[in-house]
């Protein structure tokens, strides 16, 4: 009978979960559909990072930036972040918000936000409610919000989504997005 190492049978394992993975991920499962440009924003109340309770509605007047992302600390989230955080004063002159969700507890993000000085809404959604609305549910080994970008006009209606995030130039394609909605008709 041939021995064989738990160190073999550990590395075959993980190799088999990840190729699982790779399998999965292309086909990423989303709960719901997602809404569409011209339909109402799904309005919703989550806490955010300092624990008060946050609702979409409150932003009614305003632009909307909702992004949803899968996990604080890491690197493409933190990219991400930095960037908004970067231009807020851009997105200010131009009456809009940055809110951003995970799945992530309250208290994450209050330790990512004092880490990378993040002075905008991250809302905890840890009942997957909020993300379900918004099609942005995904799991592959671990439940988490996919990348995605909801621009919100003041009446509360989706103006653009955002499926194909990349977060290096995210930010300025959001802002020449609202550029382009907030330009006056000739």
């Amino acid at each position: 009978m041939r021995k064989v190492s738990i160190r073999t049978v550990s590395t075959t394992l993980g190799l088999l979960l990840f190729s699982a993975a790779l399998l999965v991920a292309p086909a990423t499962l989303q709960a719901g559909g997602r809404p569409a440009a011209g339909s109402a924003a799904p309005d919703f109340i989550l806490p955010s990072q300092d624990g008060s309770p946050v609702r979409l509605s409150d932003y009614r007047g305003k632009w909307v930036v909702l992004y949803f992302y899968p996990k604080d600390f890491t690197p493409g989230c933190t990219l991400e972040a930095r960037n908004f955080q970067r231009d807020l004063p851009q997105y200010e002159k131009r009456n809009a918000v940055i809110v951003g969700i995970s799945v992530d507890s309250a208290d994450s993000h209050r330790q990512f936000c004092v880490e990378q000085g993040l002075n905008f809404k991250l809302l905890a959604d840890t009942e997957h409610t909020v993300s379900k609305a918004y099609g942005t549910l995904t799991w592959v080994i671990f439940t988490h919000a996919s990348r995605k970008t909801f621009l919100i006009d003041p009446n509360g209606t989706i103006v653009q989504v955002f499926s194909d995030v990349s977060p290096p130039g995210h930010s300025a394609e959001v802002l020449a997005a609202l550029d382009a909605f907030q330009k006056p008709q000739e």
